[in-house]
C-alpha cells in the first residue's frame, strides 16, 4: 500500500502523528513536530499520560480476551501502528479473534498493511471511515465480512472522543454503532480529563487548540455519561493507571495521567 494518489495533509498539524511524534514515532511532519513542542511545552506530563492510555488499551485487550471472551473487536480511530497493536495482544490469546480498524487519517491508510498482519486462524480488516458517520462504519462490507453480528463485539474508542467537543454528539455516534451490535457487546474508551491536574491540563487542551486540534477534557460525570443506557463494569470510571494495573501503571503519579477510562456492556 502506498501513498500514491493519498493527499496527506502534511501541511497542517494532525492528533495522530503528533500523538507519533510524542510518543517517538518517525510518521510525523514539520508541522506535527511544531505543533508537539508547543503543546508539550504547555503540557509537560503528556508524554506520561499518552504512554499510560497506551498500556490501559493492552491492559483491557488481553482481558476482554481473556476473561470475557470476546473475539471480534471494531477498534475505531486506529491510530498509527504502535506495538503492541489491539490484534497482537487479543491474537495472542486468541488467534481466533477478529478485529476491524477504522480511521480515515490518511496516513493511517497508508501504513494499514501493518494492521492486516493477523494470525493464520483469525481476521484483521481495515475500513477507511469517520467516526462521525457511524452508518458508514456499519454498512460497510469489512464489518459483516470480519463479524458475525449475532455474537458480542468489543467497540474500543482510544483516545478518541475527546477530540468531539459536543457531548450529545458523543453520545449520539456511540448510541447507533451499539445499537448494531448484539448484547453482551462491550464499549471500552478512553478519553482525556482534567480531573487529576487541572492547571496542567487546561493549559495544554488550550494548546491543542491553538495549533488548530479541537481538544476538550471531561470531568468524571460527563465520562461516565458516555456509557448511559449499558451496564457500567467494575473499576468504574478511573484513571487509565488505575484500571487493573500491572507493576507499571501501579507505580505512576495520578497527576501525572490525564485519561479516564471505562468499560460497559450492553444488556439484552
Amino acid at each position: 500500500m502506498s501513498n500514491g494518489s493519498v493527499d496527506m495533509r502534511t501541511e497542517r498539524a494532525h492528533s495522530a502523528r503528533v500523538y507519533d511524534y510524542i510518543l517517538g514515532g518517525k510518521d510525523n511532519y514539520p508541522a506535527d513536530r511544531a505543533a508537539a513542542a508547543d503543546i508539550v511545552a504547555n503540557w509537560p506530563n503528556l508524554p506520561t499520560s499518552m504512554r499510560a492510555n497506551r498500556a490501559f488499551m493492552a491492559r483491557m485487550a488481553h482481558r476482554l480476551a481473556a476473561d470475557f471472551g470476546i473475539r471480534q473487536f471494531l477498534d475505531i480511530g486506529t491510530g498509527l501502528p504502535t506495538a503492541p497493536n489491539l490484534h497482537e495482544v487479543v491474537q495472542g490469546i486468541a488467534p481466533e479473534s477478529r478485529i476491524l480498524y477504522v480511521d480515515n487519517d490518511p496516513i493511517v491508510l497508508v501504513h494499514a498493511r501493518a494492521l492486516l498482519a493477523s494470525s493464520a486462524e483469525g481476521k484483521t480488516s481495515y475500513l477507511d471511515a469517520d467516526f462521525l458517520d457511524p452508518d458508514t462504519i456499519i454498512e460497510s462490507n469489512q464489518l459483516r465480512e470480519t463479524f458475525s453480528l449475532d455474537q458480542p463485539v468489543a467497540l474500543t474508542l482510544i483516545a478518541i472522543v475527546h477530540f468531539i467537543v459536543e457531548d450529545d454528539e458523543v453520545r449520539r455516534i456511540i448510541r447507533r454503532l451499539m445499537d448494531a451490535l448484539a448484547p453482551g457487546s462491550i464499549l471500552a474508551l478512553s478519553t482525556c480529563t482534567a480531573d487529576s491536574a487541572p492547571a496542567e491540563v487546561e493549559t495544554g487542551v488550550a494548546a491543542y487548540n491553538a495549533n488548530g486540534i479541537p481538544l476538550v477534557a471531561r470531568d468524571e460525570a460527563r465520562v461516565e455519561r458516555l456509557f448511559e443506557g449499558m451496564d457500567l463494569l467494575d473499576p468504574g470510571i478511573v484513571l487509565v493507571n488505575r484500571w487493573y494495573p500491572d507493576r507499571t501503571a501501579a507505580a505512576t503519579s495520578d497527576a501525572h495521567v490525564h485519561m479516564y477510562a471505562g468499560i460497559a456492556r450492553k444488556s439484552a
